[in-house]
Parts: structure tokens; C-alpha cells; sequence
């Protein structure tokens, strides 16, 4: 089912559903409860779900890369130790870094696609899973969603701090570092160009929360900042954050992709918007190639 095909109101109810502790089965029962034209609304919101197995575009057997997953420390994080699926291109490196940060559920099989897209166009990629330190993504998004909820906000952004640091010291790393993430990782990129100042630099939020106000005097990575045209949510943090990055001389860009709800880099559901999405990512490689040469 294409996303011209789901009624507003589904896709909002999505939306609800992937941003609180509803779950799959309320999800379903309150889709059903839905009336629309053209259709029935469960069936839109079956559609909906991700089905990561259809949404790989690059394989983890792919010649132009090297993905494995890796342990490392993590000092005042959840445990103490974290692990992330790092991917290499092909070639002896160093090559520069891109940190993937997942959404709010762990690190699930579109995220470690993302990874292998960024290192076959030249980048060393890792993909930290903030939920490893309790037993990591559990092969479902409800339940990735129900562990991350539990985690202590604090030390999961220290995990993906560490991830950052680690990446960026890595033996196939230059030592420039970049970073995107999308939705919670977009928030997360945006945090940890407060968190890091210079020794970031880069960062592509795709549909994150902004840093606060006060914070944005520590930013010093030049910002790529994507939005969805109809995610009410973030975009009422648009306008004050632009105000702020202005204020004070932090190089960005800002984008707003017509036609887009949340998630519409996701290709896993219907929310994906394949035109937009293309133009988002390619536009997030030529961005990463200009500043981590």
C-alpha cells in the first residue's frame, strides 16, 4: 500500500503509537475503530508496520564493504560496555567517520542499512545499539521501544557519546567525525554537537528534537538539518532553533521536504517518500564529503 493510499488520520495515529507506549495490539484495535474512504483503516495501518526484510538496498555480503559488529567501553554509560555494527569500505582506510544514530527502538535492520549505505560511499560507519547493554535490539520494534523507554536518558546519550569518541579514535578512522540519526538520533546529533563542540564535524538530524536555546553558543560542527513538511511535533522547534544557530554564527542548512510526514527516510513502512528521501540522503553524502574531506 502506497502512502497516497493511507487515510491522515492512520498515519497520525502511527505517529502517536511510535512516540508513547501504545502498542502494537491498542495500535491495531484503535486503527480498526477508524472509519475512512476508499478503504479499511486497519489494513492502512498493517501497511504501516515495518517489514525490514523487503527494505535492504545494501547487502552485508556487498564486495565494497566490511560490516561486523564490535565491543567497546563505555565508562558512565548503562553497563559500562556497548557494542555497535561498524562497517568499512573496501580499501586499507583511514577513511573519515560517520556516526548512524537509530531512533527510539535500537538498532534495527533499516538503521544497520543505513550503515552500509554511508560506507559504500566512502565512509567508516558505525551504528551504535543503545539498547546492547540490556540485551540489545530484541528483533521487534515494540519491545526495542518498551527497553529504550527504560533506559536512563542520561547514560544512553553517554553510550552514544562514547560511540562517537570511540568512532571518531578508531585505528580506520582520519579522526573527522560526522553524525546522523533520525527522529531520536536526529535529537541525538544535535546533542552531541552541543556535547562536542569541535571535535564534531559534521551533523545531519533528520527530524530530531533541537538543542535548547541556551545551548547552542557550544555548537561548533556545521549542521545539515532535515525536516518532514508535516511532522507538527519537531517542526514547532524549527523556527526558534534557526533563531538561535543564527544568533550565533553556527554554519547550517535547513531543508523541508514537501510532500513528507515523520519518517519519510524510512523505507521499511509507507511513510517512505522515495523522491524526497533520495534528495535528503544524497544531499547528506555531498554535506559529509565537503566537511570531513
Amino acid at each position: 500500500m502506497s502512502n497516497d493510499n493511507i487515510d491522515p488520520s492512520v498515519f497520525d495515529l502511527y505517529d502517536e503509537y511510535c512516540h508513547s507506549d501504545m502498542n502494537r495490539r491498542e495500535f491495531l484495535r484503535r486503527a480498526s475503530a477508524i472509519t475512512v474512504a476508499g478503504g479499511s483503516a486497519l489494513a492502512m495501518a498493517e501497511a504501516l508496520l515495518p517489514r525490514y526484510a523487503e527494505a535492504h538496498t545494501i547487502s552485508f555480503t556487498d564486495k565494497r564493504i566490511k560490516a561486523q559488529y564490535v565491543d567497546y567501553d563505555s565508562p558512565g554509560g548503562t553497563s559500562g560496555k556497548m557494542r555497535g555494527y561498524l562497517v568499512q569500505p573496501a580499501g586499507a582506510g583511514p577513511f573519515p567517520a560517520v556516526l548512524v544514530v537509530h531512533e527510539n527502538r535500537g538498532l534495527n535492520p533499516h538503521i544497520e542499512d543505513v550503515a552500509r549505505r554511508a560506507a559504500i560511499e566512502g565512509f567508516l560507519a558505525l551504528a551504535p545499539d543503545g539498547l546492547f547493554p540490556v540485551g540489545g535490539y530484541p528483533g521487534n520494534d515494540d519491545d526495542g521501544k518498551v527497553l529504550q523507554r527504560s533506559l536512563d536518558k542520561g547514560k544512553l546519550f553517554t553510550d552514544l557519546l562514547n560511540s562517537a569518541k570511540f568512532l571518531k579514535a578508531h585505528s580506520l578512522s582520519t579522526g573527522k567525525l560526522g553524525a546522523t540519526g533520525f527522529c531520536y538520533g536526529g535529537g541525538v546529533v544535535n546533542a552531541l554537537a552541543v556535547a562536542m563542540g569541535a571535535d564534531l564535524n559534521a551533523g545531519v538530524p533528520f527530524y530530531g528534537r533541537a538543542a535548547s536555546a541556551e545551548d547552542v553558543p557550544k555548537i561548533r560542527a556545521p549542521l545539515l538539518i532535515q525536516y518532514a513538511a508535516d511532522d507538527p511535533r519537531i517542526n514547532a522547534m524549527r523556527d526558534g532553533y534557526r533563531k538561535a544557530l543564527q544568533e550565533n554564527n553556527v554554519t547550517f542548512e535547513m531543508h523541508s521536504y514537501e510532500g513528507t510526514r515523520h519518517g519519510f527516510h524510512n523505507n521499511s513502512t509507507p511513510r517512505f517518500n522515495e523522491t524526497q528521501a533520495k534528495i535528503a540522503w544524497e544531499r547528506t553524502i555531498a554535506f559529509f564529503k565537503k566537511h570531513l574531506s
